[in-house]
């Protein structure tokens, strides 16, 4: 295995190396046979992966890597010098042992062992590319809520770019620009230390403990709080107020609702593990990989795990309110996905699903015809019918009808919702159950996002196209009328699942895998040969 501190040197090694064979492969056979022989190696050599047989066909099987100019050799080096670090990125470092390459290259006697090697080098230049670029996992793979399509990168294109490009600032573009890419990295680092320093110490031996109590129990809280950077160090063996102002610390960073009280939630958060922590930064980088996008200037970010909605603009946060997500069911949870904002529903009717009249409303109409009165039942062409008129008992799913509910205060979708078309049907509303934006967790839709602030979020979506966006906004809201405002320029909005994540100071957050699927991308990852790694100071 070569991928260890000795990279650097092996790497100038192999370029020296390449340099001497070039000039002593046999040249007994003429030049134009030598050049056959090395493109058909090539060739054969890159039968297996068509984007690096398209490079070379593209380019006339003119080396990249192996003619042993100071260019190729810098290739060379800055390659090696990359994959020498892509265990930082959290990327499988079995997939860049060099061991087969290197016994090749040692081994270089004539024009078809060069191409085979300069067709490999290209191979794991590739190999590594495509992964620090855009994953190691296919999303859908792994999770059929997660819709996250990874836009593909080009391997032709890519060895074209990197031929004519400086080689180690390219390799260096190839990551996550994203702060919260280098945030992450970090905190990746930083528990790699505390794993190798073995932890955060004894897990607290108490389901829950308050401010007043004292003992061993609270000795260990405050040993662990002071471990995890939350305390200065103290003496003390009773639950103070300087205990308390840390665990209110940790509980908004894991949120929580920040009241200082070690209840049950906040206990389990704080006996966590680094290697718990650890996998989560792991996943939330292989996340952010896949969204090495241009997310625009202007955006909308869901992240699931907080409950919460934001628009950014130039990267700063200008609006954030709370909001309330799918339900942990096969059936209402909501997935995972980018599309564009295009319009607004002010007075919006809410139609109902067909899933959900199917599930709950036909079976209850079947019981009693009166059932959900405050719904029209409308036929195809919208009209509504006199549900008096209907014998429930005589359908299933062959049932003719649709159910509306009209504009008004009790509406489901409140008094506006916010539509970025897609085939998941799910979008952004308002909603009448105000209460339950008071609950720390908040998975109670049927899949949609319901935001506390609805106006709010919507004066500033119309900010950039209404001198007055809060009296345009209710000008429309008084005709009690449903209407659609159209956004003068569509808004990405990115539907996101981050367990690990920066908040606005910069400051490391971690929140429940609530429903479940980052465990099966850490599985997936694990599968991929990703493992948990400790790293001395």
């Amino acid at each position: 295995m070569t991928i260890s501190p000795m990279h650097c040197r092996a790497a100038f090694f192999f370029a020296f190396t390449l340099a001497v064979l070039v000039g002593s492969i046999p040249t007994s056979s003429t030049a134009q046979t030598r050049v056959t022989a090395f493109a058909q190696a090539v060739a054969e050599a890159a039968v297996d992966n068509e984007e690096v047989a398209a490079f070379y066909r593209s380019n006339d099987y003119a080396p990249i890597w192996t003619d042993g100019s100071e260019a190729q050799k810098a290739r060379i080096l800055a390659l090696f010098q990359a994959i020498q670090h892509a265990d930082d990125h959290g990327l499988p470092i079995a997939d860049y042992d060099t061991s087969a390459l290197e016994a090749q290259m040692r081994a270089i006697t004539s024009p078809r062992e060069m191409g085979r090697v300069e067709a490999e080098l290209s191979k794991l230049f590739l190999r590594y590319a495509q992964q620090v670029k855009s994953g190691i996992t296919v999303p859908s793979q792994i999770d059929d809520e997660i819709k996250r399509e990874v836009p593909h990168r080009d391997g032709t294109k890519m060895l074209t770019a990197f031929a004519d490009s400086a080689p180690a600032p390219y390799l260096r573009s190839l990551p996550p620009r994203s702060s919260e890419y280098a945030a992450l990295m970090r905190e990746k680092l930083r528990l790699e230390r505390v794993r190798a320093e073995g932890g955060w110490g004894p897990t607290v031996p108490a389901s829950a403990l308050q401010p007043g109590q004292s003992g061993q129990a609270v000795v260990d809280l405050r040993n662990r709080l002071v471990a995890m950077g939350y305390l200065d160090r103290s003496a003390t063996m009773t639950y103070d107020e300087n205990i308390q102002r840390a665990v209110q610390r940790f509980q908004t960073n894991h949120g929580l609702t920040a009241d200082g009280t070690a209840g049950s939630g906040t206990m389990r958060e704080i006996n966590a593990s680094a290697d718990d922590r650890l996998k989560s930064i792991l996943v939330a980088m292989e996340r952010e990989r896949w969204m090495n996008i241009d997310r625009g200037d202007r955006y909308i970010w869901v992240n699931l795990t907080t409950f919460a909605a934001r628009i950014v603009d130039g990267g700063e946060v200008t609006f954030e309110t709370r909001s309330v997500i799918g339900r942990n069911l096969s059936t209402h949870r909501t997935p995972e996905f980018s599309d564009e904002m295009e319009h607004m529903v002010i007075n919006p009717s809410w139609y109902v699903p067909r899933s959900i009249i199917m599930s709950e409303y036909l079976p209850a109409m079947k019981s009693n015809p009166g059932a959900a009165g405050h719904l029209q039942i409308t036929n195809a062409s919208g009209q509504v019918v006199n549900r008096g008129a209907i014998d429930f008992s005589a359908y299933g799913r062959n049932f003719p009808f649709n159910m509306r509910q009209p504009p008004g205060p009790s509406n489901a979708l409140g008094y506006v919702k916010f539509m970025f078309p897609n085939r998941h049907n799910i979008y952004l509303h308002d909603t009448p159950t105000k209460h339950l934006f008071a609950r720390e967790t908040r998975t109670f839709s049927h899949g949609c996002v319901r935001l506390q602030q609805p106006f709010e979020f919507a004066y500033t979506l119309l900010a950039v196209q209404e001198d007055d966006p809060k009296a345009f906004f209710h000008s429309v809201l008084d005709t009690r009328q449903e209407t659609q405002v159209d956004l003068e320029k569509n808004v990405p909005v990115h539907l996101v699942y981050r367990t690990a994540f920066t908040d606005t100071q910069g400051t490391m957050n971690y929140r429940d895998d609530i429903y479940g699927r980052d465990a099966r991308i850490w599985s997936a990852l694990q599968n991929r040969g990703v493992s948990l790694r400790a790293l001395e100071s």
